[in-house]
């Protein structure tokens, strides 16, 4: 699907007529990294639940040769109030979601972020407030340099490539990713894991896409200020045993958008383990109902 200007990979499930639920995903992450389970729940709940790949990652464009400021760079530039010059922004990728609604026909939506996802769906509240229902921001922050950082295992852990290319090697480097950042509370089964990995090695394997996307992050700074000028009506779910984005991330998110509801959960890291599929899918359609429009 052709949207802002790119080719857009997205995926439809539930009835065409129920009110729609736009998914946005997070850093380096396909689509399929929002388990197909949470995706059910909310076709089950009565909506039309929209996921894609955001550009660079899984099946989306790819900015081939567009080379990214180095993250040493970009961190120095912002730390003394420069905006590092970089491919695209956040803003940018939220223009895609709005673009891929259009694309579709599609007046409105609800809109659900993970992560760097969230930060993107933030964009979209801001800058399309006009098509955009009701926000769920999905353990994803502020960029308020004063909050806690990830714990550096985590951060290790996301940033670090795999040594080589062969599969088994990206598999095990994938593994080690989600054990190290995921739900302390609720581990993924073994065998789920690892087939759920492979699947999305198998699907797509891109790495200089990530290193742009981290670009769009560090640029994209503080958002304290534009948060506070979201009127959609919005809801923030936050681990409380998040290892890379802590829940202090999301408590700054609610506290700065004006009548955001914020629910944390015990147990719960930086991924959609399937013990808490069913509790989630409630606390977003009952959002998404609550501000049908």
């Amino acid at each position: 699907m052709t949207a802002n200007g790119i080719e857009i990979h997205y995926e439809a499930h539930g009835d065409e007529a129920n009110p729609p639920i736009l998914l946005i995903m997070g850093f380096g992450a396909q689509l399929t990294l929002w388990p197909d389970e949470l995706v059910e729940a909310l076709a089950n709940h009565g909506f039309r639940v929209i996921r894609y790949d955001n550009r660079d990652i899984g099946l989306s464009h790819k900015f081939d040769g567009v080379k990214a400021p180095g993250l040493v760079k970009m961190t120095l530039l912002s730390k003394i109030g420069l905006t590092p010059k970089v491919p695209y922004t956040l803003a940018d990728m939220a223009d895609d979601g709005a673009g891929l609604l259009d694309a579709l026909g599609i007046a409105k939506a609800h809109v659900v972020g993970a992560s760097m996802g969230g930060m993107i769906a933030q964009h979209f509240a801001s800058r399309h407030a006009d098509k955009c229902l009701s926000l769920t921001s999905i353990f994803s922050s502020t960029g308020n340099p004063k909050l806690p950082p990830a714990k550096p295992e985590a951060l290790k852990a996301l940033v670090t490539r795999p040594k080589t290319t062969e599969e088994e090697a990206l598999v095990e480097h994938g593994i080690m990713l989600a054990r190290t950042i995921g739900s302390p509370g609720y581990p993924t089964a073994d065998e789920r894991l690892r087939e759920r990995t492979r699947a999305s090695v198998r699907r797509s394997f891109y790495p200089e896409g990530p290193t742009r996307h981290l670009s769009a992050i560090v640029a994209d700074g503080d958002r304290r200020d534009m948060l506070e000028t979201i009127s959609v009506p919005t809801l923030v779910l936050h681990g409380e045993d998040d290892p890379l984005v802590p829940c202090e991330g999301g408590r700054d998110t609610a506290a700065s958008i004006r009548g955001a509801k914020l629910k944390t959960i015990p147990g719960w890291g930086h991924d959609l383990p399937l013990e808490l599929v069913d509790e989630l899918a409630d606390a977003i359609a009952d959002h998404a109902k609550a501000n049908a429009g």
